[in-house]
């Protein structure tokens, strides 16, 4: 988990001087805010914290949770940072195109009458069929009829993408899309779910938009549920085919059509043994043909396997035939039950394939064969990495399995278990395709089954956990090929339904939770989400509620919770969860130690700053204790300590922190460690937060070619580190150079990260923000007004970047002039945020002093000064008397105390509030120069022009100090400093 520094010193924005006078300067509504369009954060510091950001430091402690027995799980992480390969700069795919892998064309595919049906345009009503569902039991050639179909559209130009994904799981179709948006879109990875959806919204041509011809096949949905919501669009210019063995109406519906695969008809069967044999010179009387496909049910693929095997030993049908009545008299005197079988196929369908396996396994290296299927049994049927299958672990249970049986005592290589692959290839048990990334063996699940039933009990839990063994052994701990892990994801979700209850005993199984922290790296939190809710309970359930793999569950489940949006939940689920982790583990255990740092972090997300600092402050001194000053989780939390003391509103307390932490940092880990440079980021941060705009430029410009160097010009921390140079040159004055910056920074966002990345809307926000802030308010607007809408469509209506956007054009149509328009919009803002964040978080106080400034603008200075009042009671209750959001709210109240007629109250009001922002933020921050321009304005008001004038060339020469005296708002008091003497008969200055 990335968690940036929030810059929120000022989430109710700066208060930028006026457009007249710098004294009429109150705040108003925005200024600073938005700037980042996807969290209420004003700068930026690089993605904004949860699933979709891409990688870098995890100074909030969700790697801190390595520690203690999650170590021991598979919940791996590396030093306290996720490294990512930076991939090269995508462009999109050219058409035609082809996302996925086609399986193998069967030999002597049997043109059959559904694949007349699905050609079909038109179904007997008339209407054009967009969506077409195959089903049918397992063995009756789904897959190959769905796989004619996807070739022959491809090979005879009619269509222009081709999209095949292997849809057993929901997390696979979320995978698949989103590849296709990577390669088509040049999408970034980084959040799946996301690029998924702006996959499918792309099959929907827009205005302007070439329209694509596409093809969508989802082969083998294994669950109705998996699908919900993920259905293509009905476009004229698209088809989608879905393969599946279930029959629920909730795969057919509007403009689905229904085909039912059966069996092959006795013409067909015939037909296609016949060709099998003539294939290879072999030519059988047509009676035995006729009565080996009767004896064999006409199902396709116990007739390929019967005809693998007649080929392979060279074999009459009629000797087969014996053969196989045999294997059936002895099968039938093993099973219970002999005619039921998976899938309601027969004992002879059985016979069939235990001949095959045994000839296999007689093919040199003999012995393998056999122990090979069994291994592939518990795996993905439409796809298993060659390397899975060639890893270490996988050589030793071929080993073992061959010596057991009496053959070659000497170890297995990778050259056998590939000869064990090409044995079971020949005899059609599998389709082994070298070359084929990721998906190079493929099993049909009713062989599957077969291999799994012939197991005892005890075989049966043993295999299970080899092959988890055979995962975890291949799985990288950095996933640099996205492609492999979700091809590891899909291997291990096979295994964990195959596996029943034996990967959780002795003790669940490390595959568990790495995949959970696989599908959380790559951006699927709502999918590791529920991984860890079933995996917690299932842990609970079979093992106890103590079990300490129980409570590692129930700490990524918080985790995967809060980055899937629901911050309050996580903290709360953690808070349950802390004191069973000091009653069973001890207070001082990491584990332990580690929840309360992930408790603190998740309460500062949910709009607890000031809790989650004071937790930290707790923690420290126990990690310091327990682990040394240096360890990694001791200075983790350091960081997470002074960047939650910045976000409660102490600023140069967190840049004071970070400036202790940093030699701590390069000491123990080194200059060009990616902590360092966030140490060094952060501090820049917060020193110009606390005032220093212009010192933190000169920082962030001394880190760039240190990043750029050691990172590499396209990496997303280097473009990060560009973005805050360039909000901190408009926070030092510069808005035009702000904004000039972001446009250069903008094609390199897009061209790296893709045109939908939360980075690339971020860094429009903040193009957009200066631009406005430069003098172009009604361009502002208009470019919110496109952003909102390319963020509802990527991202949904109530995500808080989405609802931050909305802020954002509400403020800057204000600004051009709308000023009801603008209270309007907040009006509606403020009524979904309070539905999606609650009452008392950061952002919908947010939209209530938005509302309430805007309604002031807009004449309802009696309603906007009430409102105020209501909302200074609420932050003062939330944030504290001290925190830099109240004191936004004072200046409004009390500026609108004046407007109301109340000069005197208000310039009391402001000498209170001068006073406190002296005290917490210092005599050179910007709103305290704000505040004395507004005491000086209301005493010339009052009638003492002298004084006022005196007072504004006190303010003017400590902003030319402090500023520098182009700044623009030193430029403003200047101006209002000619004003003010220009009443007592002075002269301009």
């Amino acid at each position: 988990m990335v968690k940036w520094p929030n810059r929120r010193p000022n989430p109710d924005g700066d208060p930028d001087p006026g457009p007249e006078t710098a004294e009429a300067a109150a705040t108003d509504t925005g200024d600073a805010t938005a700037r980042d369009g996807a969290t209420a954060v004003s700068g930026y510091t690089g993605p904004a914290p949860g699933p979709a950001s891409p990688v870098h430091v995890s100074h909030t402690g969700d790697a801190n949770a390595s520690t203690g027995s999650l170590a021991n799980t598979g919940y791996m992480t590396i030093d306290h940072f996720t490294l990512v390969q930076q991939a090269a700069p995508r462009t999109p795919a050219t058409w035609p195109h082809q996302v996925g892998v086609l399986p193998p064309r069967a030999s002597c595919f049997q043109h059959r009458a559904e694949a007349d049906q699905l050609r079909a345009e038109v179904d007997s009503g008339g209407t054009v069929v967009l969506t077409q569902v195959l089903a049918g039991t397992g063995g009756v050639g789904k897959t190959q009829l769905a796989a004619d179909y996807a070739r022959t559209a491809w090979n005879s130009g009619h269509v222009d993408v081709l999209v095949w994904i292997s849809a057993s799981s929901r997390s696979a179709i979320t995978a698949g899309y989103a590849q296709a948006a990577v390669e088509v879109l040049a999408t970034d990875p980084g959040d799946p779910e996301r690029a998924a959806r702006a996959f499918l919204a792309w099959l929907e041509p827009k205005a302007g938009q070439k329209p694509c011809r596409w093809l969508v096949v989802l082969d083998d949905v294994a669950n109705p549920a998996d699908i919900r919501g993920w259905w293509p669009p009905a476009s004229s210019h698209g088809r989608t085919l879905v393969t599946t063995r279930r029959r629920e109406a909730a795969l057919t519906g509007a403009r689905r059509r229904l085909v039912t695969v059966g069996l092959f008809t006795p013409q067909e069967a015939a037909a296609y043994f016949t060709s099998a044999l003539a294939a290879h010179d072999r030519h059988e009387p047509s009676g035995q043909i006729n009565s080996l496909a009767a004896e064999l049910g006409y199902l396709p693929l116990a007739l390929a396997q019967a005809a693998a095997y007649i080929i392979d030993a060279d074999l009459t049908c009629a000797s087969y035939r014996e053969m196989l009545a045999d294997r059936i008299r002895k099968l039938t005197d093993l099973l219970p039950e002999p005619d039921v079988l998976p899938d309601d196929q027969t004992t002879t369908v059985a016979a069939t394939w235990s001949l095959s396996i045994e000839r296999a396994n007689q093919i040199r290296p003999a012995g393998l064969a056999r122990p090979m299927l069994q291994l592939a049994a518990f795996l993905d049927p439409n796809g298993i990495p060659a390397a899975i299958l060639s890893s270490q672990p996988a050589l030793a249970h071929l080993t073992k399995h061959r010596t057991q049986t009496g053959g070659n005592q000497q170890p297995t290589t990778r050259e056998d278990a590939v000869s064990a692959m090409r044995a079971l290839h020949r005899l059609s048990l599998i389709d082994h395709t070298p070359g084929t990334p990721h998906q190079a063996v493929r099993v049909h699940q009713l062989i599957q089954r077969t291999a799994r039933d012939t197991l005892t009990p005890d075989q049966h839990d043993q295999h299970a956990r080899t092959a988890a063994d055979v995962l975890t052994a291949t799985w990288p701990s950095i996933e640099r090929n996205t492609a492999l892990a979700q091809a590891l994801r899909a291997n291990t979700t096979a295994l964990v339904r195959a596996a029943e209850d034996a990967l959780y005993r002795p003790a669940p199984h490390a595959v568990l939770f790495r995949i959970g922290t696989s599908l959380g790296e790559s951006g699927q939190a709502n999918a590791a989400r529920d991984h860890y809710e079933y995996l917690a309970a299932t842990i609970a359930h079979l093992l106890g509620p103590n079990y300490p793999d129980a409570l590692t569950a129930r700490q990524a489940l918080a985790r995967e919770r809060g980055k899937a949006g629901d911050a309050a939940g996580a903290a709360s689920a953690l808070a349950e969860l802390l004191p069973d982790c000091e009653r069973v583990l001890g207070p001082d255990h990491p584990d332990t130690l580690a929840t309360r740092h992930h408790l603190a972090f998740w309460r500062g997300e949910a709009g607890d700053a000031a809790g989650a600092a004071a937790a930290y402050e707790e923690l420290l001194p126990d990690r310091t204790r327990v682990m040394g000053p240096d360890h990694p989780d001791t200075l983790a939390t350091r960081h997470s300590l002074a960047e939650f003391r910045g976000v409660a509103g102490d600023a140069a307390g967190a840049a004071a922190a970070y400036e202790e932490l940093l030699p701590d940092r390069t000491r123990v880990m080194g200059p060009d460690h990616p902590d360092t440079f966030m140490t060094r980021n952060d501090l820049a941060f917060w020193r110009g937060e606390a005032g220093d705009a212009a010192g933190a430029a000169a920082a962030f410009e001394e880190l760039l070619p240190d990043r750029t160097r050691v990172m590499g010009p396209d990496h997303p921390d280097t473009l990060a580190t560009r973005h805050n140079l360039a909000d901190f040159r408009g926070v030092a004055g510069d808005a035009a150079g702000a904004a000039a910056a972001y446009e250069e920074l903008l094609p390199d966002r897009t061209r790296v990260m893709g045109p939908d990345h939360p980075d690339t809307f971020i860094t429009r926000s903040n193009l957009a923000w200066w631009r406005g802030s430069a003098g172009d308010a009604a361009g502002a607007a208009a470019a919110y007004e496109e952003l909102l809408t390319d963020q509802i469509r990527v991202m949904g209506p109530d995500h808080p970047s989405t609802l931050m956007t909305r802020n954002s054009l509400a403020t800057w149509r204000g600004r051009a002039g709308d000023v009801a328009g603008a209270a309007a919009a907040f009006e509606e803002l403020l009524t979904d945020r309070l539905r999606v964040m609650g009452p008392d978080h950061p952002d919908t106080l947010l939209a209530r002093h938005h509302l309430a400034a805007f309604r002031g603008k807009a004449g309802d200075v009696a309603g906007a000064l009430a409102a105020f009042e209501e909302l200074l009671t609420d932050r003062l209750r939330v944030m504290g008397s001290d925190h830099p959001h109240t004191f936004i709210t004072r200046i409004e109240f009390a500026r609108l105390q004046g407007e109301a007629g109340d000069a005197a109250g208000a310039a009391a009001a402001f000498e209170e509030l001068l006073a406190d922002q002296i005290r917490v933020q210092g005599p050179d921050y910007r709103g305290t120069f704000i505040t004395r321009g507004e005491l000086a304005r209301l005493q010339g008001v009052a009638g003492d022009a002298a004084g006022a004038a005196a007072a504004f060339e006190e303010l003017l020469a400590d902003q030319i100090r402090a500023l520098g005296p182009d700044h623009p708002e030193t430029l403003m008091t200047r101006n209002s400093l000619a004003r003010w003497r220009g009443r007592v008969g002075g002269h301009c200055c």
